[in-house]
């Protein structure tokens, strides 16, 4: 749903509609997604003017993470940039966190591989 609103830019109430009858109904999505800080009112209703809305900043950095993960870019490997990397984490966490070393290594090795 956020990569559709997010391709809309600035959208309505309306418009959210006409996506949200593609997935899974759900009657409070347009609310829960509001009340999370996915989306955000851009324009309050002002007499006959819609209200209109658009993804929040948590959403678009959301979304260019996804984009970058899927153009092949490294996954952050470090505490900071990503939790999986602290100390005190779970034990499927330590095995996502060295999947996402061993795919880093993988990325790494197919740039220097690849004529550039």
């Amino acid at each position: 749903m956020l990569l559709f609103l997010n391709s809309e830019d600035i959208f309505s109430r309306d418009k959210f509609k006409e996506f949200d009858n593609i997935l899974a109904w759900d009657v409070s999505r347009f609310e829960r997604l509001r009340k999370d800080a996915w989306i955000e009112v851009f324009r309050n209703r002002m007499g006959n003017k819609k209200a209109l809305y658009q993804v929040s900043y948590k959403t678009q950095r959301v979304i260019d993470s996804i984009y970058k993960k899927l153009s092949g870019e490294e996954i952050p490997s470090t505490q900071q940039g990503n939790p999986m990397f602290a100390r005190n984490v779970s034990y499927s966490d330590k095995i996502y966190r060295n999947m996402i070393i061993e795919m880093n290594k993988f990325i790494k090795q197919q740039r220097h591989h690849s004529p550039e």
